[in-house]
């Protein structure tokens, strides 16, 4: 997918979480504690860990050859572990797994080389060998051996600096989006185009010969296919220093193939004992050639699946409902799973989404988070709450999403943090992962990631950057979570309850601090109060939605716990509205 932060960007949301630990250990049930020893015992970070070493080998397009060699491996790792492929659905066995088919509405592409030099020079400027971004997305090949044109540098390519301008046989150098320079190169009769565009956060003046893949048009007609190629800082430097000495030829060797396809996706259901149509769904996505982005979501979550049908197998865990695990390709495969059956769906009861969630803190520089469903803190990001840098923009009141899974997966975190060591962050509501299909369906869904990563889209995410510890963190609590909802029973409800009751009376306390002080410096009082109200109203919302959470449904015992811990937000609400 998709972001460098450090874990000290978030001082005010690690207190809160620090505060959430201290008294979250108090209220986990003995079931959920068994639950973290087991899958401590049995998820083997190793097994991740070598799943991320095949996938990231693999520059992954849907529909592609390295794509549909990540899927095969997850196929192998599902049987291997004892899931049976379907034959007439998913009721053949308690373990299945299907791989759906479907044509390509555009033809894939596969990256096979590419090397740019500088006439003269023997050594090439770039390479595919060793900048595995270097060549645009659905550029074509040239002929054997290259072709070679003088270079001229178009600046930002504005349409002014371009207006009747011919440049046919010239190699065009632009800054900004491979996209852009490659559609003004096809205009004006070049023939091809090179780019240089990398966000702040990937630090080029620090990593020099990055380059973050990006794509240009798909060509209709084969004929008129070129190409375009990607510059790291210092190659971009190189050219514009050789530039300013006189005239630069190139000469340009890219080979790709496009071709028509078949997308592939594999769909895994461990079926739940009691209510099977019922359901949490996991994604990854394959696409997208990086290490951590994400191979370590497709590893992290074939391990994942091995673990959860060996605790079924044994005896050791019994779902009530059916725990669905999806490998595809980003958005479009859950989207896709979600709108193709409306009969489905209706079970869908959350979805969470593992999308670079391997990083190695501290060779990246980001750490790890939960991207919230929409909450009040996307409408008023403030105090040490803080977006990551994708970047987010404020919502309204209307697009909240009141629910207690933010709060149900956080404390599953905290707990493995509390045990561990791991660092936990959250941030506001982003999108533009596979989170986003179940929010638009109106099903509970968050993103398990990391951000900010230096290494983001560029080719120096590989295997080095990844952490296998980084992983198991993320794949034991994430089961956790799933197999407390899958199999809950009143007990283990009113213990879920409970703490995010807790988690509700923390965050009023620190809104209603952030509040006095905005009064204090001048804010108005009534708008502050509002904030609050939102806040109430969320939690009691979210509360009010926990009476799903026994699988055989809630009783009198689960009621008078929601009804105390709605009591208890209300007290929180005024305590700290009192006066104003």
């Amino acid at each position: 997918m998709r972001r460098t932060i450090q874990p000290s960007a978030f001082p005010g949301m690690l207190l809160l979480l620090l505060i959430c630990i201290s008294s979250y250990g108090q209220n986990a049930s003995s079931t959920e504690k068994k639950l973290f020893k087991l899958l401590r015992k049995e998820f083997i970070a190793d097994n991740a860990y070598k799943t991320v070493a095949f996938v990231e080998q693999r520059w992954r397009v849907a529909g592609n050859k390295g794509f549909n060699e990540s899927i095969w491996q997850v196929e192998q790792i599902l049987q291997q572990a004892g899931f049976v492929k379907e034959t007439t659905g998913e009721g053949d066995a308690v373990l299945t797994y299907r791989i759906e088919k479907r044509p390509l509405k555009r033809p894939t592409w596969e990256p096979l080389q590419a090397q740019l030099f500088i006439e003269g020079e023997s050594k090439p400027l770039l390479e595919f060998a060793t900048n595995r971004n270097m060549l645009a997305m659905y550029s074509a090949s040239t002929v054997p051996g290259g072709i070679t044109g003088e270079l001229v540098d178009i600046g930002k390519a504005t349409e002014k600096d371009l207006e009747g301008k011919d440049y046919s046989g010239k190699i065009l150098l632009a800054d900004g989006g491979i996209g852009n320079a490659y559609a003004k190169a096809m205009k004006t009769g070049a023939l091809g185009a090179l780019a240089y565009s990398l966000p702040g956060y990937t630090q080029p003046e620090k990593h020099i010969n990055s380059i973050q893949f990006q794509s240009i048009r798909l060509e209709t007609d084969s004929a008129k296919r070129k190409w375009g190629i990607l510059l790291s800082s210092a190659a971009r430097q190189k050219l514009k220093d050789a530039l300013a000495k006189g005239t630069v030829k190139l000469r340009v060797v890219t080979a790709s193939n496009i071709y028509a396809a078949e997308e592939l996706t594999i769909v895994a259901n461990v079926r739940g004992t009691v209510h099977p149509a019922e359901r949490f769904v996991f994604s990854a996505h394959v696409q997208e050639p990086g290490a951590n982005d994400n191979a370590t979501g497709v590893g992290t979550l074939a391990e994942m699946a091995r673990v959860t049908a060996s605790l079924v197998k044994a005896g050791k865990v019994k779902p009530g409902r059916t725990i669905t695990f999806l490998w595809g390709d980003e958005i479009i495969s859950t989207g896709r799973y979600i709108k193709d059956d409306s009969v489905r769906a209706k079970g869908i009861k959350w979805g969470l989404s593992l999308d670079m969630v391997g990083e190695n803190t501290e060779k990246t520089g980001g750490t790890f988070l939960i991207e919230k469903m929409p909450d009040p803190s996307a409408i008023w990001t403030r105090g040490k709450e803080k977006h990551s840098e994708w970047g987010g923009s404020p919502l309204k009141e209307a697009d909240m999403f009141p629910h207690y899974f933010n709060d149900l997966l956080l404390n599953r975190c905290l707990e493995e943090s509390r045990a561990t060591g791991w660092v936990v962050n959250t941030n506001p509501f982003e999108g533009g992962s596979d989170h986003t299909p179940f929010l638009q369906a109106k099903i509970p869904g968050l993103l398990m990631w990391h951000f900010t990563d230096v290494f983001y889209h560029t080719d120096g995410d590989r295997l080095d950057m990844v952490s296998a510890d980084e992983m198991k963190h993320v794949g034991v609590s994430s089961m956790v979570t799933a197999l407390l909802l899958t199999q809950a029973n009143e007990k283990t409800a009113r213990a879920l309850i409970r703490d995010i009751a807790a988690n509700a009376v923390k965050r009023l306390d620190i809104e209603g601090e952030l509040s006095k002080a905005a009064i204090q410096k001048g804010g108005n009082a009534g708008e502050e109060k509002h904030i609050l109200e939102v806040w109430r109203n969320w939690y009691l919302a979210a509360l009010e939605a926990t009476k799903d959470i026994p699988v055989t449904g809630a009783g009198k015992s689960t009621h008078s716990t929601i009804d105390k811990a709605k009591s208890q937000v209300q007290e929180a609400f005024t305590r700290n509205t009192t006066g104003w």
